[in-house]
């Protein structure tokens, strides 16, 4: 069932949502060469404790992965993308680092992802995780009241193909709100004017992920990391949003983000060519 959210409703996962923020610029600014992935983790632990917040991800137990996830934040490095358990290993320079996490605060959900490069960075690495940033803005700003599902999952894919990259359909964006997961499944590949119509107060959680050269996955032994299949560097974006009457609000915001700068960095041509 997809359940549409009140204004006030929205609110509330607003405020859960620039937590979310303040953790993922939290975890960027401590990524750095020599860091331990579990210190990373145990410092976001504190920040949930302090903050009164509910991890969305300590025992989750859905239908994949290997018995409950004990841990808060989701660590993937390198040719690592999605569900990345963290543990003991320690950043090496020029390291691609994906940080995924979702809380609750009050009953409401919020979920985010960011990719970045510790140390000395490859135009490679900063290449995919660009092209993942622009497509999330791109799937954000298809999601318009009168606009279809298959529209945001189109829009990712545009700009996804356009870089030469290949989409994962396994797993993709979700509804979000009361809960981390909830209907409907937004893919990151689509056709235009096909699927649920967009209405006010539809939250979602919109994220493009990508491998530099393949479309195809693989489990690591614990049940939970999800690797390129060939090995090859990946990268994630993530923000949950809530559809309004006018366009889409951005509840996971960081404030270091700038998409009009994006945008105006995107139409250079070595964005795409490089």
């Amino acid at each position: 069932m997809i359940e549409l959210k009140t204004p006030a409703e929205i609110d509330r996962m607003h405020v859960t949502g620039r937590f979310v923020a303040e953790v993922l610029s939290e975890v960027g600014r401590l990524a750095d060469v020599g860091v331990n992935l579990m210190d990373l983790e145990h410092h976001v632990r504190g920040m949930i404790e302090r903050r009164g917040a509910e991890s969305c991800y300590w025992d989750y137990a859905p239908s994949f992965g290997k018995g409950p996830f004990r841990n808060v934040i989701c660590l993937s490095v390198n040719d690592a993308v999605l569900h990345g358990l963290p543990h003991d290993y320690v950043l090496r320079d020029g390291d691609v680092l994906s940080a995924d996490i979702a809380v609750s605060i009050d009953g409401w959900a919020a979920d985010s992802a960011r990719t970045v490069v510790v140390g000395t960075a490859a135009e490679e690495d900063l290449r995919i995780i660009r092209a993942t940033e622009e497509a999330l803005e791109a799937a954000i700003g298809a999601a318009r009241p009168g606009n279809r599902l298959g529209d945001i999952s189109a829009a990712i894919w545009a700009v996804v193909s356009e870089y030469g990259y290949l989409v994962n359909e396994e797993f993709g964006g979700h509804g979000i709100g009361r809960t981390m997961h909830e209907a409907p499944h937004v893919s990151n590949k689509g056709r235009p004017k096909r699927g649920l119509k967009l209405r006010p107060g539809l939250t979602l959680a919109l994220e493009p992920w990508l491998a530099r050269t393949t479309d195809r996955i693989v489990y690591d032994d614990d049940g939970w990391t999800i690797r390129s299949a060939d090995g090859s560097r990946t990268a994630h974006s993530e923000h949950t949003i809530a559809i309004t009457e006018d366009a889409a609000l951005v509840l996971t915001r960081r404030e270091s983000e700038n998409p009009a700068a994006r945008a105006d960095a995107a139409a250079q041509p070595s964005a795409k060519d490089a």
